[in-house]
């Protein structure tokens, strides 16, 4: 299938564990779904929280995935980029700066050294270990000046992690921007882009209006994605979103619509997928990737409901039955009867 051109789109993947045990990974069916969503047309942005990154899968999980990941995608042409951190460390009062950027280094160095694009990812050691602004701009200093390739960078909401709260030094959202945008501009040669997911639009196109020439804004808005990929008088944003995960074949045809020009179609197709979108995200919104999982084992993706760590006990039958009547109303049930027995297969 032709590739989209009208935006970089990323899907962030998720993994599917071993049914006969929470803590191991069914390696074939993991990647068969990234072949999937490489044959939509759509990039997988790998190893990120919707793969239950620091929350399930550890850092030696993400390393194999992450290989086996970028394998996978030359053999497919497939566009992809990795999840790059520090959850090898524990964020305790121990931890130093010092510390923080040995554990970047080492898995920026992995990622790129397997050949890949890194995802500069949140880093819930450094919210600990950082006591101002200053911190954060010398640590992502020292990482970007050593990157062979511009990363993309990734701003998560405390919504989606407690542990990041006041990220970038600075607690109110205005102040925390300014840093972020500091750092970009300082090193604007090492920066592709930005993933923000902070659910607030209007900020986020504030921000895109102030990025330098060259510099992406992904969205990370799973609330309001469909507005701000199509964004307004020439501004937009690309995509890199969790929620794509989910409603893959309807947001490639929504962006095929957007690569001829047709603004109707790609409106008709995306809006019905919203309400399904707020839903899965509703708080405690980290729990999202319980619905994401749910909608692939609907869809036959995968053979059974389970999660690492068993994380598909963290939403209740009633959000559940909710998410399959959005689902069939925004059109990404493959098949209706399937995902009704397979409904009451887990009920039961």
């Amino acid at each position: 299938m032709r590739p989209i051109t009208s935006r970089l789109a990323y899907a962030a993947a998720h993994v599917v564990c071993d049914p006969q045990s929470p803590i191991e990974i069914d390696w074939e069916a993991t990647l068969a779904y990234r072949r999937y969503l490489w044959s939509l047309g759509l990039g997988v942005a790998e190893a990120m929280d919707t793969a239950q990154r620091g929350m399930g899968l550890d850092w030696p999980q993400a390393r194999e995935l992450i290989r086996r990941s970028l394998a996978e995608a030359r053999g497919a042409g497939g566009l992809i980029a990795c999840g790059a951190g520090t959850d090898q460390l524990v964020p305790d009062p121990r931890v130093t700066l010092e510390d923080v950027e040995r554990a970047y280094e080492e898995q920026v160095g992995y990622v790129e050294g397997q050949g890949g694009r890194v995802i500069l990812m949140a880093s819930r050691a450094l919210a600990r270990a950082a006591r101002s602004a200053d911190d954060y701009v010398r640590v992502y200093g020292t990482i970007l000046r050593q990157v062979r390739r511009p990363v993309i960078l990734h701003w998560l909401g405390d919504m989606f992690d407690s542990q990041l709260a006041a990220y970038w030094g600075r607690r109110d959202l205005g102040e925390a921007m300014e840093v972020c945008l500091r750092i970009i501009c300082e090193h604007r040669e090492k920066v592709d882009g930005i993933k923000i997911s902070l659910l607030d639009p209007a900020r986020e196109v504030a921000m895109r209006a102030r990025l330098p020439t060259g510099v992406r804004m992904y969205t990370g808005d799973d609330f309001n994605y469909d507005r701000l990929i199509l964004g307004e008088n020439g501004a937009y944003s690309d995509a890199l979103l969790g929620i794509f995960d989910a409603i893959a074949p309807v947001a490639a045809a929504a962006l095929r619509a957007l690569d001829l020009g047709d603004v109707a179609t790609y409106r008709a197709a995306l809006a019905p997928t919203v309400p399904l979108a707020r839903h899965i995200f509703e708080p405690p919104t980290h729990a999202y990737k319980t619905g994401i999982v749910f909608l692939a084992y609907l869809n036959g993706h995968q053979s059974h409901f389970r999660m690492l760590a068993g994380a598909e006990g963290a939403r209740s039958r009633q959000h559940l039955t909710e998410l399959f009547r959005l689902a069939d109303a925004a059109g990404v049930l493959a098949d209706r009867e399937r995902a009704a027995e397979r409904m009451g297969r887990v009920f039961a």
